[in-house]
């Protein structure tokens, strides 16, 4: 099967991004992920720290017969409905991009064993695997200095995932690194968790990042952190927000991430747990679950009524 038949594919089965990367370990970005952990980096993220650490070495310990590695990006860039709002954008929708993307992946598959039969294994965001590495090894962007994965022109609010298959594809090639001299978000990032590195890279704290502090910490945040959350309740996109490279991103048009009404903090903070559970089903609200969710808009006012 020719490289450019999957990627025309995953095109047309709803992809902004395709590319191909060799399924097989990046060594130097192995060494920088394990760095990280042993610093302390991941906080409370267990799946980052147990066995599945071990796994992210080698996409060949999820399926054994993989060859390539089929990358693509879902846009889920969506026109904000109020300024600055308090959800991240990758939430806004109606329903979690793991099903959307687990679809069109599947659809994927099913078109291309019509063309040949191969293992596979299909990886969107929760399987123990350096997605963003090998998306960047598949052409589809650089990490940039925010950690995310930047595509020029089209920027970085994509979604990840991956199809690890027994194919002997043709792989991309990284592209260059285009953030230059822009400090921006980590000059933006209120509570400092980008750290600068001596190459010209940058490291993640998450245990400092608004993200983490809002969807996966359990507990109370820590107080010095408190102010800098401000009025986020649920993520956070204020490195993205700043990045040149989206000032011109597209819109995405799929239904399932156009946004929904937000109700403000005050009515959200009135929630009974049914009445969140309601309100979250089926997106990636439910993920800090409704002892969390309450804590960040307990913050949230806090903060605004400073």
């Amino acid at each position: 099967m020719r490289s450019d038949t999957v990627k025309r594919i995953a095109t047309e089965c709803g992809f902004e991004l395709a590319g191909i990367a060799a399924a097989e370990p990046i060594a130097a970005d192995v060494a920088r992920f394990e760095h990280w952990v042993e610093r302390g980096m991941a906080g409370e993220m267990r799946y980052m720290t147990d066995r599945r650490a071990e796994l992210r070495r080698d996409p060949r310990s999820l399926l054994p017969s993989a060859r390539s590695v089929i990358c693509v990006g879902k846009l889920y860039n969506a026109a904000p409905e109020v300024k600055d709002p308090p959800v991240s954008r990758y939430a806004w929708g109606s329903r979690d991009y793991h099903d959307v993307l687990r679809e069109g992946l599947q659809q994927l598959v099913k078109r291309l064993l019509e063309i040949e039969p191969f293992d596979w294994r299909i990886c969107v965001d929760t399987a123990p695997l350096l997605e963003r590495s090998y998306a960047r090894q598949a052409g589809l962007g650089w990490i940039g200095k925010n950690t995310c994965l930047i595509h020029e022109p089209l920027g970085s609010w994509f979604f990840l995932a991956e199809i690890l298959a027994s194919l002997e594809l043709e792989p991309d090639g990284p592209p260059p690194d285009r953030c230059g001299s822009c400090t921006r978000c980590i000059d933006a990032c209120p509570t400092h968790a980008l750290i600068p590195n001596e190459d010209g890279s940058t490291t993640l704290d998450s245990r400092r990042c608004i993200s983490y502090l809002t969807i996966e910490l359990r507990g109370p945040a820590p107080d010095d952190l408190r102010p800098g959350i401000a009025h986020h309740i649920f993520g956070c996109d204020i490195c993205q927000d700043v990045c040149p490279w989206n000032s011109r991103a597209p819109v995405t048009d799929e239904p399932a991430f156009a946004p929904r009404d937000q109700p403000p903090l005050q009515s959200i903070a009135r929630m009974s747990e049914e009445e969140f559970r309601t309100y979250s089903r089926g997106t990636p609200l439910v993920r800090p679950k409704y002892a969390g969710f309450m804590r960040n808009v307990e913050i949230a006012l806090e903060n605004t009524e400073r």
